[in-house]
């Protein structure tokens, strides 16, 4: 089910705000204190917004709104929307409408301006406010804190309307959001032919292990440019099939010495940034502290016309832990006279690779695992107690051994119309809010 009601976060509210209602409690919910998810992407990778503009217009989803998600709202509806495991909820609700059942759409029976407008009313909290000029600056920024290995590092955050207090704006390296265009199943304006962007894609210029470029995919098209998803959603570095193999060949398998630190770095807008070597490896086997993974899995080769995505990489957690990441939405409405964009402020120090071998090192002589801690969202706000580079808030110290390390982290709040929002761990973060990209809920 679709229900709308007043929503309100960090202190700021939208009435009739929709959203999905998920009653389905066979998860983690209870432990998590999580019952659903945030999406921040763009209102056009919205299930919600797609339903609530179909049932609208009274037609079926349009070819030129990117067909790739009409597959995966199929594969996703019965998960999220089947009453027989959702039930009934208490507040007002409509039933989202079928898809086999409306008929075909031709692309001139829908205009680019009237899909536009409805962001500011059915389209996702953030883009909606964004959309209606609720914000002091279009935009929300991230930070992840390290769960795992030496705990600590960035404090978890969510900043909306504005970077944290403390963070200049000209420390961040912006770079371009990617735009499909109406030949890439995208969206064009009507008047100006302005391609429109999809999810929180970027261009990349080269990769980087130890220092050395690694090669392109030979997989995909050299007519697709490089690009990556920023997606917090994703627990992993994820990339082309052939790519991946190769980095694995060169790190000497699957498997290694956790003791050996390993820098896979991304040039982004001529800067490099790196994943910090803490965060680029997991302990393979309890109770051996001596032997890790790599933190990367393959991703589907882009296909120029074949109505997905066009990213070769997609940066989950381990690449944003070591990054204060800025989402800038732009104008929906103008995107060439104020595009979308994201801004990354490196935060891995450059002693992260001793860092690490000293926290294996210490794991290894007291024959204990790495130490890994998962944190419950924190019931209260205060300002932090340190920061770090480019002014980032720093995670307080926790206390407990490192076998089950317990606390909470500390944030700074500011005003409302720039409201910050704790996040206790990354694994806290992608149950609250999930993704970036992918899905906009």
């Amino acid at each position: 089910m679709i229900g709308y009601d007043a929503v309100s976060l960090a202190g700021l509210t939208l009435q009739d705000q929709y959203f999905a209602a998920i009653n389905d409690t066979n998860t983690s919910v209870a432990q998590t204190r999580c019952s659903g998810i945030f999406g921040l992407g763009f209102p056009l990778n919205s299930v919600i917004w797609t339903d609530m503009f179909m049932n609208q217009q009274q037609v079926s989803r349009p070819r030129s709104l990117h067909r790739d998600v009409v597959s995966r709202i199929s594969a996703m509806r019965k998960r999220w929307f089947d009453k027989s495991v959702l039930g009934i909820s208490s507040f007002r609700h409509i039933d989202p409408p079928s898809y086999q059942s409306m008929p075909q759409l031709k692309r001139q029976a829908t205009t680019s301006s009237s899909v536009i407008s409805s962001f500011g009313v059915s389209g996702p909290f953030i883009p909606r406010l964004v959309s209606l000029g609720g914000l002091a600056s279009p935009m929300f920024a991230i930070a992840l804190q390290r769960d795992t290995i030496e705990i600590g590092g960035n404090e978890g955050m969510l900043s909306i309307g504005g970077l944290p207090s403390g963070v200049q704006n000209e420390s961040l390296t912006w770079v371009p959001v990617r735009q499909y265009t109406l030949q890439q199943d995208g969206l064009t304006q009507d008047t100006s032919l302005e391609a429109y962007p999809i999810a929180w894609e970027i261009p990349i210029d080269d990769v980087f292990l130890d220092g050395v470029k690694l090669p392109r995919s030979q997989l995909c098209s050299s007519n697709i440019s490089l690009s990556a998803l920023i997606d917090t959603g994703n627990s992993l570095i994820r990339g082309p099939p052939d790519v991946i193999s190769y980095i694995q060949n060169m790190l000497g398998g699957p498997h290694f010495a956790c003791s050996s630190p390993h820098t896979l770095a991304f040039q982004i807008g001529g800067r490099m940034f790196p994943v910090d070597p803490r965060d680029f490896v997991n302990q393979v086997h309890s109770g051996d502290a001596q032997v890790c993974g790599a933190n990367l899995a393959q991703t589907d080769v882009p296909v120029l016309g074949g109505g997905g995505y066009l990213y070769s990489w997609s940066l989950g957690d381990p690449f944003l832990k070591g990054v204060l990441a800025a989402f800038y939405y732009g104008s929906f409405t103008g995107l060439s006279q104020d595009p979308p964009r994201i801004g990354f402020l490196s935060t891995v120090p450059s002693d992260a690779g001793q860092r690490l071998e000293d926290a294996v090192s210490a794991a290894s002589a007291g024959q204990y695992d790495l130490p890994g801690t998962k944190m419950l969202p924190p019931s209260s706000l205060s300002y932090p107690l340190s920061t770090g580079i480019g002014g980032i808030p720093m995670a307080s110290s926790l206390s407990g051994s490192a076998h089950g390390i317990s606390g909470s982290n500390q944030v700074g709040q500011v005003s409302s119309a720039r409201e910050r929002m704790q996040v206790g761990s990354a694994a806290t973060l992608w149950c609250s809010f999930f993704t970036l990209a992918m899905w906009t809920f």
